[in-house]
């Protein structure tokens, strides 16, 4: 069963779990399927997508007129997500923008390049969280494949549990789809996922003040 944060008539919001698979695999998709059984309805629309190492806010459309909205909102940028990300290293300035092309590296990797006339671009800033921890908060502008993990590497600091682009070794990938804000049908929502148990208490505790 997957944790409803809001329901909609035209959608849902579930916290996706760390590690579960969302994308199609070998013609079927249990997630979507397994989501439209618990929700009661037909088939749910998925409109955006999250690795299956990242946890979260994940949107579905439980109608196909709901499902175009929102994916060309989510195509248009307005849509505004926010992550959550943990590192184990200091990096090169604490807050600011990220950006540049990307494109494919090595054994799956992508990488940040100068190239700018299409680049990943990502604002984030960073506070210390625990002892030798230091929390990031990233809003990305654009959706490129990897591209949070390789603008954490370009700053020195890759994720903790990255083993892809040198985080230090954890038990999981500690990166978190915290919330999603945007309009629909003359309503704005916010919705936000709480971190999962494996995130530590002190970073849980002091998200109010991120709120």
């Amino acid at each position: 069963m997957f944790s409803v944060l809001l329901r909609h008539h035209d959608f849902a919001a579930v916290n996706k779990p760390p590690g579960v698979a969302v994308h199609r695999n070998g013609g079927s998709d249990c997630f979507t399927r397994t989501l439209a059984i618990q929700l009661g309805v037909p088939r749910v629309w998925l409109v955006h997508r999250l690795d299956q190492p990242t946890g979260g806010v994940l949107l579905a459309a439980l109608n196909q007129e709901a499902a175009s909205a929102l994916a060309q909102q989510f195509a248009a940028k307005t849509i505004r997500k926010t992550y959550l990300a943990l590192s184990d290293k200091k990096p090169a300035k604490k807050q600011g923008w990220v950006k540049g092309g990307m494109e494919k590296s090595r054994r799956g990797a992508w990488k940040l390049t100068r190239d700018m006339h299409n680049p990943a671009v990502t604002q984030f800033h960073s506070l210390g969280a625990a002892p030798g921890l230091r929390l990031f908060v990233l809003q990305p502008h654009t959706g490129k494949t990897h591209q949070l993990r390789v603008a954490m590497k370009s700053l020195g600091s890759p994720i903790l549990g990255d083993a892809l682009y040198g985080g230090s070794p954890a038990a999981r990938l500690f990166l978190h789809a915290w919330k999603l804000a945007f309009d629909y049908g003359g309503t704005h929502y916010e919705i936000t996922a709480p971190l999962d148990e494996d995130w530590p208490k002190s970073v849980s505790d002091g998200l109010s003040s991120l709120l």
